[in-house]
């Protein structure tokens, strides 16, 4: 009696199933040893036999569930992300420190070169009037000596005449002669003019600020260079009620008329003082402070502790974290544990400020003629603002970088 084959029913076909090249047959299973799709046919192949074969969708089953697997990978994009938008940013203030040490050196360059062709101007114009002192001098002596010449030639053609004559005629007038022979002889023009010789010798000292100009620039240049500006701004929150701080929170002025201006932990209710709204925990920055004092007016710059004392007495010392000079009328002070007087060769009007926090300076220096003023070495621990003060009925001052 004939049988029908007994035939293993089919999946449904998965939609968008391929079929094998080589068969052209649906594709139904999944040979894990050999990691292949295969078709019925494939299925059969003695060299699947004895290999774990499955549906395709059973095989699939284990990877379905992958979110335990996508998570991790998730955060690690995310931190990657985030990583790279940081160094963005990072790579991004690097360029633009460069631009901004590029237009600097460009600008000290261009205006030491003014000053230097403006010094070769004055100096061949000192050398061109002593060139043409020395040619008026070298004139006035070739007229003088050949004026001298001459009157020689004179008198030795009227001497050799007199000595050809008789004895009779030789004793007349030969004593007149004689001595206005041995006057001659006594007049000796300078070559030289001892006033040009010394005048030659001083034109050296002239080019002496020249020097001193040029040591002044490469120090400041190097130090500009090397201390990253600060774009600092007031903070109004820490803000004393008689300054008034101007739009931009640049300036400040002192008033006697007390602002309405909330009583915040952060505000100064006793010293007339104002921090900057951003500190520094690391780095080399520096600024400038323009500063006006009215008639027996103050202003105090320098860098405090973020701890600082804002509310009744403050006292400016280095142990209760103030780091300052002020600038009083008619003297500079070093606010250190003795308030200390400074002797300066020009009272500054304009202080640059400057902060190595690693090493620990505080450095003041006249930002117009570039002369020291003082230097604290300190050991900083926190973060440290920009400090201000200020007093005085319309003293005030304002801040570049």
């Amino acid at each position: 009696e004939r049988t029908e084959p007994c035939l293993v029913p089919l999946p449904r076909v998965p939609e968008g199933a391929t079929c094998c090249e080589e068969h052209r047959e649906k594709v139904y299973y999944f040979c894990e040893d050999d990691e292949m799709q295969l078709c019925v046919v494939c299925r059969e192949a003695w060299e699947h036999r004895h290999h774990t074969v499955r549906f395709l969708e059973d095989a699939a089953g284990p990877y379905r569930d992958i979110r335990v697997d996508l998570f991790p990978l998730s955060h690690d994009r995310d931190s990657m992300s985030s990583l790279k938008a940081k160094e963005s940013q990072q790579l991004q203030l690097q360029f633009t420190q460069v631009a901004t040490k590029k237009q600097k050196v460009i600008s000290e360059f261009a205006h030491l070169s003014q000053f230097l062709e403006e010094q070769q101007s004055v100096l061949l114009a000192q050398l061109e009037r002593l060139d043409g002192d020395i040619l008026k001098h070298r004139d006035e002596f070739d007229v003088l000596v050949a004026g001298e010449i001459c009157r020689f030639n004179t008198l030795i053609e009227e001497l050799e005449e007199k000595n050809q004559r008789p004895a009779r005629d030789l004793l007349t007038d030969i004593r007149s002669t004689l001595i206005r022979c041995e006057t001659r002889r006594c007049r000796k023009p300078e070559a030289v003019s001892p006033e040009l010789g010394q005048r030659i010798r001083d034109f050296p000292q002239q080019a002496l600020p020249l020097r001193r100009e040029m040591k002044t620039f490469l120090e400041k240049l190097c130090f500009e260079l090397d201390y990253e500006p600060a774009h600092i701004s007031l903070d109004p929150q820490t803000s004393h009620p008689k300054l008034l701080l101007s739009e931009d929170n640049q300036q400040a002025r002192f008033s006697y008329k007390w602002q309405n201006s909330p009583d915040n932990p952060q505000r100064f209710d006793r010293a007339t003082c104002v921090l900057a709204h951003s500190g520094f925990t690391e780095g080399r920055h520096t600024w400038v402070v323009s500063v006006d004092l009215a008639h027996g007016g103050s202003c105090t710059v320098g860098v405090v502790s973020q701890d600082i004392r804002r509310k009744g007495e403050l006292r400016m010392r280095p142990e209760e974290g103030v780091w300052a000079v002020r600038l009083a009328w008619g003297f500079v002070s070093a606010l250190g544990s003795f308030p200390t007087r400074l002797t300066l060769e020009e009272h500054p009007r304009q202080v640059r400020v400057s902060i190595d926090y690693e090493v620990g300076w505080v450095t003041f220096v006249n930002a117009v003629t570039q002369e020291p003023i003082y230097t604290f070495t300190a050991s900083f621990t926190q973060k440290v603002f920009p400090f201000f003060g200020l007093w005085g009925r319309g003293s005030k001052f304002s801040l570049s970088s």
